[in-house]
């Protein structure tokens, strides 16, 4: 039997109408998140139609696969903004920094000193995310949450770090809910702007709990391609 077919451009404009309806059932939040196209193990030709419809933001989780895929397409749409949410080795630092524009998974003070020098030696500024480990999962990278607010000064004091915001994955088996209005409240006391929280099946409670951006992947490319 052949797979169905996967059409990313009406998926994306029904996750943005879900996002729009999940916003009138809050005062939290005013205005619709920024979708993060999460287009990790999906080739170029799935992509192009996403960019050729006008959206720009998307999501990687690795390094070299965003390297393979992603100077060609980012050469033709220039404005597109590239988020790496996936964990950073600090080897990778050099070529996280030259290729994509927001890092959303700064979880140790290595790689917070790394990024630092990799933007100072390239003369690029980017947008940085604490991620926190907000479930305190062991088998999780992230900020433990009564670190957050220490980890955030040490990045700025030690490293002169910008850091824009706080990205989060609630443990799988647990309600998202109490850790997207945790990670709503630790942003609000840090004074950030960026509330990176929510993905494929939970994104229209984490717009109602706070959400500025919403990472979707399968929701939108369909099941992930296999490498």
């Amino acid at each position: 039997m052949s797979s169905p077919v996967v059409d990313p451009v009406a998926n994306l404009a029904a996750v943005s109408a879900e996002l729009k309806s999940a916003l009138k059932e809050t005062t939290i939040a005013s205005e619709p998140p920024t979708i993060i196209a999460v287009s990790k193990t999906h080739d170029q030709d799935r992509i192009l139609p996403v960019l050729e419809s006008g959206h720009r933001v998307f999501g990687e989780n690795r390094v070299q696969e965003a390297i393979e895929k992603w100077p060609a397409l980012k050469e033709r749409f220039p404005d597109t903004e590239l988020h790496l949410i996936g964990p950073l080795q600090s080897n990778k630092a050099k070529a996280a920094v030259a290729l994509f524009d927001v890092i959303e998974t700064i979880d140790r003070l290595k790689i917070a000193k790394a990024i630092a020098a990799e933007m100072k030696q390239q003369g690029r500024k980017l947008r940085l995310l604490v991620q926190v480990n907000i479930g305190e999962e062991s088998q999780k990278t992230g900020v433990l949450p009564v670190d957050v607010d220490g980890f955030i000064s040490q990045c700025r004091e030690e490293f002169g770090l910008e850091i824009a915001g706080l990205m989060c994955i609630p443990p799988v088996e647990d309600n998202p809910a109490p850790y997207f209005a945790l990670l709503s409240k630790m942003a609000a006391r840090n004074r950030l702007g960026i509330v990176s929280m929510g993905m494929s099946g939970d994104y229209t409670m984490a717009v109602q709990l706070g959400a500025t951006h919403v990472r979707v992947g399968s929701a939108i490319f369909g099941p992930r391609m296999v490498k």
